[in-house]
């Protein structure tokens, strides 16, 4: 198997620091050190090291991104076409079942997902400024898609039980499997497919309740 090229090294090497120690503990020369390249392809590949920060969000989130509009537009049309208002479980779904499939791609993901969980945790750091300037126009699309589903709520409840289930699914993503005491009799090592289900049972009854 060949050896990834020295950009793909960089961002790699990036992607593993920024989410062990921080984008602000985390110095190019680390980087570069950890990547066997030098400070000179960094700023040719990249130019800064913000801008390095970037490049590795985008690399997987705007992947996950198409995958997750494609679902949803694919579900708005299909209830365009029956005539009928899209179902809020499946909204959500097309959000978060990307998401949560990220868990069963293994090591490759899990710096990704550390990285996000740290950035969802300082949100006035830079990486939550670069993170919300890329999901934006997806989670604009999500709302307008719940309004349809959920024509009796007020903007202001769709927009805090949004916001509750955006918590939900940062916390999943965060903390899963990093509880320090499970009852015997649970088990948090569940398929991902019945982890999505218990997710979707939770924030639809919170999304749909009437007040």
């Amino acid at each position: 198997m060949s050896q990834p090229d020295t950009k793909q090294r960089i961002l790699d090497a990036a992607e593993h620091l920024f989410a062990r120690n921080g984008y602000h503990a985390t110095s190019l020369r680390g980087i570069t050190t950890t990547a066997d390249a030098n400070l000179a392809a960094v700023n040719y590949h990249f130019g800064s090291k913000e801008a390095l920060l970037e490049a590795v969000i985008v690399r997987r989130l705007d992947p996950l991104n198409e995958i997750r509009r494609g679902q949803l537009e694919a579900l708005l049309q299909k209830a365009e076409l029956a005539g009928e208002l899209p179902s809020c479980r499946e909204v959500l779904r097309a959000f978060v079942e990307p998401t949560l499939r990220l868990r069963q791609q293994g090591s490759e993901a899990e710096d990704f997902i550390a990285l996000i969980g740290r950035t969802l945790a300082e949100p006035r750091g830079i990486a939550m400024s670069i993170f919300l300037r890329h999901m934006q126009p997806l989670l604009q699309r999500i709302f307008q898609a719940l309004a349809l589903s959920l024509p009796a709520l007020t903007e202001q409840d769709l927009f805090w039980r949004m916001h509750f289930t955006m918590g939900c699914l940062s916390h999943i993503m965060r903390c899963h499997e990093r509880y320090s005491m499970v009852p015997d009799n649970v088990n948090i090592d569940l398929p991902v497919d019945e982890l999505i289900e218990h997710f979707l049972d939770f924030t639809t009854a919170g999304m749909e309740v009437a007040r």
